[in-house]
């Protein structure tokens, strides 16, 4: 059981050098001090997750690249998020017909980061079962 995520929540990628926040850009959702709750489909490159700062992952292809073009020298790249799915595993309160967010749900990056939720967005004492 975890907090619902909402709008502003804080995320950090395995790979990425830097923390990302998370936009909720449907309305008419449900609020928690006055934050729109997140749904497991609220995982959109650039639209819902934005990027991590610089990539570190050799399985992206503009890290191997440069990193080959060092001699070998590991160069990040700018992150641009891929995701394979939806978050996961999501809450049992549904938000515009999908699971929750919960700040214990992750997300895959398909150059093999894994998004975490390091603050959900709010403050409130509000759990999702």
């Amino acid at each position: 059981m975890g907090k619902y995520v909402t709008m502003g929540a804080l995320l950090k990628c395995s790979f990425g050098m830097a923390p990302s926040q998370l936009m909720v850009t449907a309305p008419l959702r449900p609020m928690i001090q006055g934050k729109l709750k997140a749904n497991i489909m609220d995982f959109v490159p650039m639209a819902n997750v934005m990027p991590f700062g610089m990539c570190q992952s050799m399985s992206n292809p503009t890290v191997a690249s440069a990193t080959a073009a060092a001699m070998g020298a590991l160069t990040p790249m700018p992150c641009i998020p891929v995701f394979i799915g939806p978050w996961a595993p999501g809450g049992q309160q549904m938000i515009c017909n999908f699971p929750a967010l919960l700040d214990n749900c992750k997300l895959n990056c398909a150059y093999g980061g894994n998004i975490a939720i390091n603050f959900p967005g709010h403050t409130e004492n509000t759990t999702g079962k």
